[in-house]
């Protein structure tokens, strides 16, 4: 005598088969929208970097052009540089020097408050240099401003003229304005420009 068989509750192979595949799908799905998200988050992360760069680079040119004074430097000659707010005019030259007022003195050091600042291109990078001492002394360590930096020019503005050599004002002081023209990877071509309040 048999008695009939007793059901199984459960899946069966085809089903068990289905439901890997179909977690397998969606897990696949997750990871590929949780790559692409760390992904744009990087992206974002590096371009909020290259915008806070700008910034901070037009920031100094602001502070440094705006106290701009009209107080020549000297060589480790001793000889007078020509011009106390100057640009480039051969190749390997730093493209803007300047001579700024406004600096506090750490420690009270018994230094001039004045600085020697130069900006320069390096390869692809804009560079600012501060010397240590106002006359004879070599520029400090570079510190980076922007990368990815090409084709940078630098006009001065004197009553409307521009020209690529400062001009003098009428007093002797430094000129109106600075413009600065350069191209940055991702940003194109960017002009800005830069009054000089400092030296009147």
């Amino acid at each position: 005598m048999f008695t009939p068989a007793t059901a199984r509750s459960g899946f069966t192979l085809v089903e068990a088969l289905v439901a890997l595949m179909l977690f397998g799908l969606i897990a696949s799905a997750g990871a590929a929208v949780l790559s692409v998200s760390v992904d744009n988050r990087f992206v974002v992360r590096a371009a909020t970097d290259r915008t806070a760069a700008l910034q901070r680079t037009r920031s100094l040119l602001k502070a440094d052009l705006g106290q701009a004074t009209n107080r020549r430097t000297r060589d480790r000659n001793g000889e007078p540089h020509p011009l106390a707010l100057a640009g480039g005019t051969a190749p390997g030259d730093p493209v803007l020097v300047v001579t700024r007022a406004g600096w506090s003195n750490a420690g009270d050091t018994g230094r001039s408050s004045l600085q020697r600042v130069e900006y320069s291109v390096v390869g692809d990078r804009l560079e600012r240099r501060v010397s240590p001492f106002l006359d004879g002394s070599r520029p400090g360590p570079s510190q980076v401003l922007l990368t990815g930096v090409s084709d940078l020019t630098v006009t001065f503005i004197q009553d409307g003229r521009e020209t690529p050599t400062p001009i003098p004002g009428p007093t002797g002081g430094p000129p109106d304005a600075v413009c600065l023209e350069l191209t940055v990877e991702g940003y194109g071509r960017l002009s800005q420009l830069f009054l000089i309040g400092g030296g009147r």
